[in-house]
C-alpha cells in the first residue's frame, strides 16, 4: 500500500496515470502498446523557473542565470552577471486544489573570471492527504513534501568551452512514517550528481548581423535508487540526458531574438512487456531490476516494443508470440521529449517568450503550448509564464507562475557610481 502511495504521488507529479501493456490505436488497424516510464522524485524533472517555463521547458544552452543549477551548470562560467539570485514559485493543481504549490531558490556567484559556484533549494508541497486503514476508517491526516539541496560548480576549460559537476540531496517524505498492515514507511531519500559542458561562440554572423550560438549538455540525477520502506523495492531516480541549442540574433542594439530548442530522453530502464499469460517471463525487453550504472546504459536500447500474440485454435500456437519489426527503435525515438521556443528582448529590458513542448502519447503525452513575458529595472527583473495544455489536463495548464530575480554586476556597478 506504501508503494501505491508514493507512485500515486509520481503520477500526479508526472501525468503519467497510463498503465502498462494498455493498447490504443494511432492508425486504423494499428494497437500500440502504451508504456510510460515511471521513476521515483519525478518533481527534480519539473521546470522550476519562468523564464525556461516560456519557452517549451527548455534551458540547456540558454545564456547563464541563477536556474543553470537545474539546466546546466556549465553555463554558470560564461555568466555576463558577478551574482544572481532567483525565487520561482509555481502554483500546482490549482484547478482542483489550492495547497500545491513547486517553490525553487536558487543563485551562483562568480569566482573570478572563469569559475563560479551555485547552489539552489527546491521544496514541492503536495498538499493534504489523509490515511485511511481497508475499510476506510481514518489513521491521521498529513502534508507530504519533498525537497532537494543542490550545489553546483563550473569552470572555464578554454575560450569556448566549460564544464560543469553539481551534487544533490533528495528527500521525498510522502507518508509521515505512517505503518500500514504492520510494516513501517519511511521518508525515501537519495544523493545525486550531475555532470555538464557548454560551448559558446559569440565570434559568428547571421544575415549580416552578431549572433551568439550556444550548444549544452547535461546528465543530471545520476543517483542512488530510493525507497520508502525497508522491505519494498527500490526505485530509479530520473537520471535524465538533456541536450540542446540556442541561436540569440543581435538585429541591432536594441532588438535580440533567441531560438532555443532542448531534447530529453531518461536514462532508466523502460518497463519491460511481459508474457500475458505469466507476468514473471518477459516477452520483449530486459529485466528493469539493475544497478543505476547498468540501467543508463540498458535505456538505449531496452525498449520492448510491439508484442504481437498468435492468437487460433492450435494449442501449439496459442501462446506464440513476436516482436513487430522496426517498432524497438520506434519506441526508443518515441522516449525523447522535444522542447522548444523563442524568446524576444527589447533593449535588455522587456522580453516576451514562446515555446512547444512534446512528448509521444504512449510516454506521457504531456504537449502543450507555453507563453512567458519579462521585465528587468537595474539590478530587478521578474519572469511570468503561462502554460496552454494541448491534449489532456495539465497541472500547470491555465496557471501563471513567476520568478523574481535579482542581479548584481560589479564592472556596471562601478561605471553607474562613477
Amino acid at each position: 500500500m506504501l508503494k501505491k502511495i508514493a507512485l500515486l504521488a509520481a503520477g500526479i507529479t508526472l501525468i503519467c496515470s497510463y498503465s502498462h501493456g494498455q493498447l490504443v490505436s494511432s492508425d486504423p488497424g494499428q494497437d500500440i502498446q502504451l508504456n510510460t516510464i515511471t521513476t521515483a522524485v519525478p518533481f527534480l524533472l519539473i521546470a522550476p523557473d519562468s523564464r525556461s517555463g516560456g519557452i517549451g521547458d527548455a534551458g540547456v544552452a540558454l545564456s547563464a542565470d541563477a536556474s543553470s543549477v537545474h539546466w546546466n551548470p556549465a553555463k554558470m562560467a560564461f555568466a555576463n552577471n558577478d551574482f544572481e539570485v532567483q525565487l520561482s514559485y509555481s502554483p500546482w493543481l490549482r484547478a482542483l486544489v489550492n495547497d500545491m504549490n513547486l517553490a525553487y531558490l536558487s543563485g551562483y556567484t562568480k569566482l573570478g573570471k572563469k569559475q563560479a559556484i551555485g547552489g539552489a533549494i527546491r521544496y514541492f508541497s503536495l498538499g493534504e492527504i489523509t490515511f485511511t486503514d481497508e475499510v476506510g476508517t481514518k489513521i491521521r491526516s498529513f502534508k507530504p513534501s519533498e525537497f532537494s539541496l543542490d550545489v553546483a560548480f563550473s569552470q572555464q576549460l578554454s575560450e569556448r568551452f566549460s564544464g560543469g559537476i553539481g551534487a544533490r540531496f533528495v528527500n521525498s517524505n510522502l507518508t509521515g512514517s505512517t505503518t500500514v498492515q504492520g510494516a513501517e514507511s519511511k521518508p525515501g531519500r537519495s544523493v545525486a550528481v550531475d555532470v555538464s559542458i557548454f560551448y559558446t561562440n559569440d565570434d559568428i554572423e547571421l544575415f549580416d548581423k552578431d549572433a551568439i550560438w550556444n550548444v549544452g549538455v547535461n546528465v543530471s540525477n545520476i543517483g542512488a535508487k530510493m525507497s520508502y520502506t525497508a522491505t519494498a523495492e527500490r526505485d530509479f531516480i530520473p537520471t535524465n540526458l538533456r541536450l540542446g541549442s540556442a541561436l540569440t540574433w543581435k538585429l541591432d542594439e536594441f532588438n535580440w531574438i533567441t531560438l532555443t530548442a532542448d531534447a530529453n530522453k531518461l536514462l532508466v530502464p523502460t518497463p519491460p512487456e511481459y508474457h500475458r499469460d505469466d507476468e514473471t517471463l518477459i516477452a520483449s525487453g530486459m529485466d528493469p531490476d539493475v544497478g543505476v550504472a547498468t540501467g543508463m546504459i540498458h535505456s538505449f536500447y531496452d525498449a520492448p516494443g510491439n508484442v504481437i500474440y498468435v492468437d487460433d485454435d492450435n494449442p501449439e500456437t496459442v501462446d506464440a508470440y513476436s516482436v513487430e519489426s522496426g517498432s524497438v527503435l520506434r519506441e526508443e525515438l518515441r522516449e525523447i521529449n522535444l522542447g522548444g521556443g523563442l524568446e524576444y528582448w527589447y533593449d535588455q529590458q522587456f522580453a516576451f517568450r514562446a515555446g512547444y513542448f512534446y512528448e509521444h502519447y504512449t510516454k506521457g503525452h504531456r504537449q502543450f503550448i507555453t507563453l512567458g513575458a519579462g521585465l528587468k529595472y537595474n539590478a530587478f527583473a521578474i519572469d511570468l509564464s503561462y502554460l496552454i495544455s494541448t491534449t489532456q489536463q495539465n497541472p500547470l495548464a491555465n496557471t501563471l507562475r513567476f520568478t523574481l530575480r535579482l542581479e548584481i554586476n560589479k564592472s556596471k556597478l562601478a561605471k553607474s557610481e562613477g
